[in-house]
């Protein structure tokens, strides 16, 4: 089960957050997402439970609680969708310009 967690602390670590749900069940992983141009957190993280129960558990236990000072949001991740490659003109095309050809 994959989990999402966010309100997050900016000085929390992955090796945090996957201490906090282990003791609720095995954590197969638990990442922090950092931004990449600061390298900083976000605020918000990933913990994946290989037991479904567990994982609930920790959900229903953990939901609104506090951790390193921040009331926490714990919630079921929702599937990764497809990003395009187009950035953010996402209409097709080659995203404007005078587009001629060169011979």
């Amino acid at each position: 089960m994959n989990i999402y967690v966010s309100n997050l602390s900016y000085n929390t670590t992955s090796e945090s957050l996957q201490e906090l749900f282990a003791g609720l069940g095995e954590v197969t992983s638990a990442n922090i997402i950092n931004d990449r141009e600061t390298g900083r957190s976000r605020g918000f993280g990933f913990v994946e439970m290989p037991n479904d129960e567990e994982g609930q558990k920790a959900i229903s236990e953990l939901n609104e609680t506090e951790f390193e000072g921040k009331t926490i949001n714990v919630t079921v991740a929702r599937p990764k969708t497809e990003r395009s490659n187009s950035g953010y003109n996402n209409r097709g095309g080659n995203g404007g310009g005078y587009n001629r050809r060169r011979f």
